[in-house]
């Protein structure tokens, strides 16, 4: 492939629960090094179409192909060595582990020797080693030694943004990284995304609208399954339709 073609091309995704339909004949492209936003109202589908991307749920119809590769029936962890990693709406961490070896944990699957860490300790320390690395990207260096228990919400919340990157993404699909955090605190998640590798292509779906507007240059509007639109913040902002459905009336 070209370096101009779309890194995740996804077409005709569909999926129904009986007889709601919750997809509808989504079509997305995501270009290498994108910052794409992703918002809708509440029950628009947002999290159900991040499971059909990574795996999680298996879709009615549609092909979703990263960088030529067709993963429509790939298991998740297949797509995820493909480079296609998700974080998660609600923490998914080791809560009585550090903050290193939960990230180390990644790096070793990642490395397809996990079960053995505990038997070849060099190959474990260098797994932490690595896992210091992408908590210093984040800004949390300092935490590595701490138990994730003991940590603020918000240092969590990067730690696991940590983690996806520990598995070496191409694609990073970002499910409400914001979730929790009081306002006054989110421009702790803002700087951290703005520091996230730009090769990386990036789906950020957030219900907070001024991370989502500093951070996107472009942004998806989903509706009851369906793109209602896709444009530049400015033009999604101004969209009188977008503003009837989910943005209100103020401005953003």
């Amino acid at each position: 492939m070209s370096e101009a073609d779309p890194i995740l091309k996804v077409r005709g995704l569909c999926k129904n629960f009986g007889a709601l339909a919750v997809t509808q004949q989504v079509d997305l492209d995501l270009a290498r090094g994108a910052r794409l936003g992703l918002i809708g109202p509440n029950g628009a589908g947002k999290t159900t179409l991040v499971n059909l991307l990574t795996g999680m749920l298996s879709s009615d119809a549609g092909t979703i192909v990263v960088d030529g590769q067709n993963l429509e029936q790939a298991k998740p962890e297949t797509r995820v060595r493909h480079g296609l990693v998700r974080t998660h709406q609600i923490n998914t961490l080791l809560m009585e582990s550090s903050a290193r070896d939960n990230v180390a944990v990644a790096v070793a699957e990642r490395e397809n020797f996990a079960w053995r860490m505990l038997r070849f300790g060099r190959q474990w320390r260098a797994c932490q080693t690595e896992a210091q690395h992408y908590l210093e990207e984040m800004g949390i260096g300092h935490v590595g030694d701490r138990r994730v228990s003991q940590m603020p919400y918000g240092e969590q919340r990067l730690l696991e943004i940590a983690i996806g990157l520990s598995l070496k993404p191409r694609i990073l699909l970002l499910d409400e990284p914001a979730a929790g955090i009081p306002s006054t605190e989110a421009h702790v998640i803002h700087d951290a995304l703005e520091r996230l590798p730009r090769d990386i292509a990036i789906l950020l779906i957030e219900h907070d609208m001024d991370l989502v507007f500093k951070f996107a240059k472009e942004i998806v509007v989903l509706v009851t399954g369906r793109v209602l639109t896709r444009d530049v913040p400015a033009n999604i902002s101004a969209n009188a339709e977008v503003r009837s459905v989910y943005l209100g009336r103020s401005a953003v």
